[in-house]
C-alpha cells in the first residue's frame, strides 16, 4: 500500500516538475539573450516567445510545451498498473498537474522587494492541448483545425487559448455518450478549462473592454481601417 502512494505521488510530482520547464524561458533566453518575463505579457508561452525571438522560438516552444504534458500520460502507462482503479483518474490528472506546472513554474519562483513570492508561467494552452493528445491521439485532428480557425477568424489569442479546452471538453462528452469513453476524461476538458480561464484573467477583462490585442484577421483588418483612415 505504502508503495502504491508512493507511485501516485510520484507520478503526480514529476508531472508538474516536467509541466514547469519554461521552454519559453529557455529558448528566448539561448537565441536572444534577453528574459522571456520582461516581454510584453511577460508569460512562457510559444505567443510571447513569438514576440521575443521570432517565429522558430515560438514554434519550438510551443512544441515543448505540448510534449511536456504529452508525456505524462506516458509516465502514468508506465508506472500506474492497468488494474488498478486509480489509474483512469491518474490519466485526467497528470496533465492537469503539468497544466499548473506550466502556468506556475517552480523555477521560476521570482520574490518581490515586498517579500512576497509568485510562480511565473504561461497560460497553459500548449499543455492543455499536448495533455489531450496523451489521452486521445486523434483529438489533434479535431482540436488543432478549430483551434486554427478561432485564431484566424475570432482573432484573440486568449479565445483560441480556451478553445482548446472547450473543443477537448465537447469532444469527451460525446465520446462519453456514444462511444462509452470514460467520464473522467470529461473532467480533464472542464478542470483544463478553469485552469486556463484562471490565467488568462487579465486577457478577459481587457477583452469585454474592448482592448484585447486582435491577431489574425481581425487584426489584418483593423490594420487596413487605419490605413485607408490616414
Amino acid at each position: 500500500m505504502i508503495m502504491q502512494v508512493i507511485q501516485v505521488l510520484g507520478v503526480l510530482v514529476v508531472s508538474y516538475l516536467l509541466g514547469s520547464i519554461p521552454f519559453g524561458w529557455i529558448i528566448v533566453k539561448l537565441s536572444t539573450g534577453r528574459d522571456i518575463r520582461e516581454v510584453e505579457s511577460g508569460r512562457m508561452g510559444g505567443t510571447n516567445a513569438m514576440r521575443a525571438a521570432g517565429f522558430l522560438a515560438g514554434l519550438l516552444t510551443a512544441i515543448g510545451d505540448i510534449a511536456k504534458a504529452y508525456v505524462t500520460h506516458w509516465l502514468v502507462v508506465w508506472f500506474i498498473p492497468a488494474d488498478w482503479g486509480i489509474r483512469i483518474w491518474l490519466e485526467v490528472a497528470a496533465p492537469l498537474m503539468a497544466i499548473l506546472g506550466h502556468n506556475y513554474s517552480i523555477y521560476l519562483l521570482t520574490r518581490h522587494s515586498d517579500g512576497t513570492v509568485k510562480l511565473r508561467g504561461g497560460a497553459g494552452g500548449a499543455p492543455c492541448f499536448g495533455g489531450t493528445l496523451g489521452i486521445l491521439p486523434w483529438s489533434a485532428y479535431i482540436i488543432l483545425p478549430i483551434g486554427v480557425l478561432v485564431y484566424v477568424f475570432v482573432g484573440y489569442a486568449s479565445v483560441t487559448t480556451l478553445s482548446i479546452a472547450i473543443s477537448a471538453t465537447a469532444l469527451f462528452t460525446y465520446l462519453t455518450l456514444t462511444q462509452g469513453y470514460p467520464w473522467q476524461y470529461i473532467l480533464y476538458g472542464v478542470f483544463s478549462f478553469f485552469i486556463l480561464a484562471w490565467a488568462l484573467r487579465p486577457n478577459l477583462k481587457r477583452l469585454a473592454e474592448g482592448t484585447e490585442r486582435a491577431v489574425g484577421l481581425r487584426a489584418y483588418l483593423q490594420k487596413r481601417r487605419q490605413a485607408q483612415s490616414k
